[in-house]
């Protein structure tokens, strides 16, 4: 029986070389990781059981017979996060580079399926080279077989890839149907085709962090959500994010402790919009001063700056966020704004976790560019996120709401339970400059007229009261009361159930 336990230990100890000192220390001088360092970090000390520890690959061809490896350049099982079950797998750069064949797709596949049926989040981390061309087309029916599992567990469990390397060729799509993409800067990138094959191709020169890296996925394409310095702030982060969700889709949102009062009063909300309706101000401050301890986990937010998203508690429990940026091209609606803003409803809704909207829109972005760019169908895509959700929806209107941004912002008329507004908010078609000088066009000469007319059209409309008496705002409500306001309003709904006829699925404007 010693002997036995002596040859478990053996091959035990083999497996955890995986590439060998030599490769894990070449990890290490390029300021990465390694696989079961990541998923110790990751996971709560000691948690960690892994699967498949001795699995190898069964390819003969090109002298792979000769080169096998236990746990064939992945690690895969399970563990517990603060206390809650989470599924991991970790590509393994320092054997094969990471690449997948056949034994590794099989490896994720099985955590995969586990993580659907014990209704668990599931995170991936990614640090490889492909498609392992020794294998063929079985490393390529491998992926597939990984892909279709993306898509089945899309909407019953909570799925994040953190990017920890190289990811290119058929290993970004994976990520690509995941709810959540982080990267690593200077370390990571993603790209279909690299930068050798875009050189042959297109006769373009660009490097790999300018085709792929975390800058370019985190402010112009928005493939990652966020992006950190380095291998252990990333794993610090995506461990915070697992706290704001849940274990799936029927299981409701975690709750914690909470030690902040949700009936305190914030006097300093009493002057944070401006007394010029053009003067910025910084709508991170409000979401910070109604969250639980100013604890707000932004998502994307190096992209479409002009809308905030991401999560906070209130009273101890999750909520999603979704507010305009009055700093950033005052707070107006594009077409990545709206589908940032989106994405993100979509997800919430998914999940059960209730939506919170802070507006002061002026409307959605004019121009070329963004007609070119489709905003009618952006724009559409989040309008339909709002209209299609059944969590519970509560939104607060602190200044403009004009135009059709007005509805498309979780208005009444599109679905939201309670819509409260600031005595500061101004719900109207335009502003008050250009309504004017639309209705009153035959006064454009007479300055004194039109100012009253202005003044007029002002007293109308720039006020929440119009709205109020119509019931599409619940109540005008003071800004200091905004958290009392907002947390008693989610514990009421608590128990919203919202009925909508069968349908196979629905047809979001892609």
């Amino acid at each position: 029986m010693r002997e036995m336990l002596e040859k478990l230990e053996r091959r035990r100890e083999k497996a955890r070389l995986a590439g060998g000192e030599k490769r894990m220390a070449a990890q290490h001088a390029r300021g990465k990781l390694t696989a079961r360092e990541r998923i110790e970090l990751l996971l709560d000390h000691g948690s960690f059981e892994e699967f498949d520890m001795f699995v190898e690959h069964r390819s003969t061809d090109f002298g792979m017979d000769a080169q096998k490896i236990p746990g064939d350049g992945v690690v895969t099982g399970w563990g517990t996060v603060n206390g809650r079950a989470v599924f991991v797998f970790s590509k393994d750069f320092t054997v094969f580079g990471g690449s997948l064949s056949e034994a590794h797709a099989q490896k994720i596949i099985k955590v995969q399926d586990m993580a659907v049926r014990m209704r668990a989040p599931i995170v991936g981390i990614f640090d490889a080279g492909g498609a392992r061309i020794q294998e063929g087309v079985a490393a390529l029916g491998g992926y597939g077989e990984v892909f279709k599992r993306n898509v089945l567990a899309s909407g019953v469990i909570p799925q994040i890839s953190l990017i920890m390397g190289p990811c290119a060729g058929g290993d970004v799509y994976s990520p690509a149907m995941t709810d959540f993409i982080f990267m690593v800067r200077d370390t990571s990138y993603m790209f279909v085709t690299g930068p050798d094959v875009v050189k042959t191709v297109t006769n373009e020169t660009v490097t790999a962090e300018d085709l792929g890296g975390a800058r370019i996925h985190t402010t112009k394409s928005s493939i990652a959500d966020g992006a950190w310095e380095n291998d252990v702030e990333a794993l610090l982060q995506v461990r915070r994010l697992i706290d704001f969700l849940p274990a799936c889709n029927t299981s409701g949102v975690p709750e914690w402790p909470c030690t902040d009062n949700v009936d305190r009063l914030d006097y300093s909300l009493d002057t944070l919009a401006p007394e010029s309706a053009n003067q910025p101000y910084d709508m991170k401050e409000l979401v910070r001063k109604v969250a639980d301890d100013g604890d707000f986990f932004e998502l994307q937010e190096s992209f479409a700056k002009n809308i905030l998203t991401g999560f906070v508690r209130i009273d101890g429990r999750p909520v999603g966020i979704v507010a305009n940026q009055p700093m950033v091209l005052a707070g107006v609606l594009d077409a990545d704004a709206s589908r940032k803003a989106a994405r993100f409803v979509r997800f919430c809704d998914c999940f059960e976790i209730p939506i919170v909207t802070f507006v002061d829109v002026p409307g959605f972005l004019p121009g070329t560019a963004q007609e070119y760019g489709g905003l009618i169908k952006h724009g559409a895509k989040l309008l339909y996120a709002y209209s299609e959700a059944t969590v519970p929806l509560l939104t607060v209107i602190t200044r403009k709401a004009f135009g059709g941004a007005y509805d498309v912002m979780a208005s009444k008329h599109v679905g939201a339970d309670l819509n409260y507004a600031w005595p500061t908010a101004q719900i109207a078609v335009m502003g008050a400059k250009g309504a004017v000088e639309i209705i009153f066009r035959q006064d454009l000469g007479d300055p004194a007229l039109i100012a009253a007319r202005t003044k007029e059209y002002e007293d109308h409309f720039m006020s929440p009261f119009i709205a109020a008496e119509r019931g599409y705002i619940d109540e005008v409500i003071m800004p200091n009361a905004t958290r009392r306001r907002i947390a008693r309003g989610l514990a009421m709904l608590r128990v919203k159930r919202t009925e909508r006829p069968w349908r196979k699925h629905d047809n979001i404007p892609l």
